[in-house]
């Protein structure tokens, strides 16, 4: 509908909301008939679409950056930020800060992540004229410019994966971790040698008492464990996906087996470098996080019996008091088991897009909740996305707050930093709680 300005709707009532939204995302103005919807919850879709429509077409009008005062909204964000469920807080806080995937489509050139990771001359170089960018359009340097002294840093220390014999390989530009085991037998026989295991000789490499004293000499602590794969992801990555299903169906002894293994193996993980870091029981710091991106795969009854375990055995070990970090991402559409984590009183959730900010609330009073802006929408720069999905999950957060509106998993290449700009001015325009 190029050669179209305008857009009267005159069909039945029950596709107004539909076309109204489908004119406005395409840019035209619209005058729709009454009865404007057949329900709150349309006429609602439809004035969020309104909000969207003119937000973007004034960022149109502007070289592409959406109108805000910049030095206001990070002087609120900062107040914001500091308590997400503050009663006071001017604005919905902003999680968004972009991510070093973000450098290749904005400078424009090839993507190239390993390069990125390991080339530090090149990556900073990078990150440089990347943060040049974004100082201009959102008045920030958002990504890190100092070089890192390989001196200061301690040797590679193993992880659960090593524990289970698992190898991380790179694959289509990012670490995957492949199976340790394809059958029962092969499993059965890995368990058998996990519960054997020195967990100390396992995780610490053998210079690791040298360089130790070295750098504790320097005043820098031994790394602390305290973030993990989630149980499902973790054992569907060392399993397979069909394996890990079949077993907890057919074989619920054996997958018992397995995620006991899981939990006691992270319990002494986490033990053994509090130890190393000089800390006991009781003096070690709390708080926890898990990213268990396929644990939207089992049923609720089947994350009853495999996954809930550990996650509750590791946070009542390091997230005992109310105000402890209790924290789980997830990328997936994982809607069905909220309620089993709500049980587990997460203070902190980032769930796939398709988890609605009200229903995460009902289950999860306490947390704060990063999200629900699908990545993809922000990656696509899909501009009136962008802001209708901000203004959705807002009004489903004013009135109890703890809303950090960021994407519902990762920020992927591609998302713009005149889409943060977006954001930011969709938050101060449409987000704000002072009003």
């Amino acid at each position: 509908m190029p050669d179209l300005d305008a857009i009267l709707i005159g069909t039945w009532p029950y596709l107004h909301c539909e076309a109204t939204c489908a004119a406005l995302e395409a840019g035209k103005h619209v005058l729709c008939e009454a009865r404007m919807a057949v329900s709150a919850q349309e006429a609602h879709r439809m004035l969020e679409a309104v909000r969207a429509s003119e937000l973007v077409a004034a960022a149109h009008a502007n070289e592409g950056l959406a109108p805000v005062d910049v030095e206001r909204f990070w002087a609120d964000q900062e107040a914001a930020r500091a308590d997400p469920f503050g009663e006071h807080i001017p604005q919905c806080p902003l999680g968004i800060m972009m991510s070093r995937e973000c450098v290749f489509a904005e400078l424009g050139i090839e993507e190239d992540p390993r390069r990125y990771a390991h080339d530090e001359d090149w990556r900073l170089s990078l990150n440089k004229a990347y943060n040049d960018r974004a100082e201009k359009i959102v008045g920030r340097r958002l990504l890190s410019e100092e070089a890192r002294d390989p001196r200061l840093r301690y040797p590679p220390i193993g992880g659960l994966h090593d524990v289970f014999e698992a190898r991380n390989e790179w694959h289509a530009g990012s670490w995957w971790l492949g199976q340790s085991a394809h059958n029962r037998d092969e499993l059965k026989a890995l368990l058998d040698r996990v519960e054997q295991k020195d967990i100390r000789s396992v995780v610490l490499p053998e210079n690791w008492d040298e360089e130790k004293g070295r750098l504790t000499g320097r005043g820098i602590k031994p790394p602390l464990y305290r973030s993990q794969r989630g149980p499902v992801t973790f054992a569907t990555s060392i399993y397979g996906v069909e394996n890990l299903i079949f077993l907890i169906l057919d074989n619920p002894d054996l997958a018992v087996r397995l995620r006991d293994a899981i939990l006691n193996s992270m319990l002494e993980i986490g033990r053994v470098l509090d130890e190393e870091a000089g800390y006991t029981p009781q003096s070690a710091p709390h708080g926890f996080r898990f990213a268990d991106d396929n644990c939207g795969l089992l049923t609720p009854q089947m994350y009853e019996l495999f996954g809930y375990p550990v996650l509750k055995g590791i946070w009542e070990r390091y997230s005992p008091n109310p105000e402890d970090r209790r924290y789980q991402h997830s990328d997936s559409d994982m809607t069905h088991i909220v309620p089993i984590l709500g049980r587990l009183e997460l203070t902190g959730t980032n769930f796939g897009p398709k988890v609605m900010v009200d229903h995460i609330r009902r289950h999860c009073p306490r947390a704060v909740i990063y999200g629900q802006l699908a990545p993809f929408t922000f990656s696509r720069n899909d501009e009136e996305g962008i802001v209708s999905e901000f203004l959705r999950d807002f009004q489903m957060a004013r009135d109890k707050r703890g809303l950090v509106f960021s994407t519902a998993g990762s920020i992927n290449n591609g998302s713009r930093l005149s889409g943060m700009r977006l954001v930011m001015a969709a938050i101060q325009r449409y987000g704000r709680h002072d009003s």
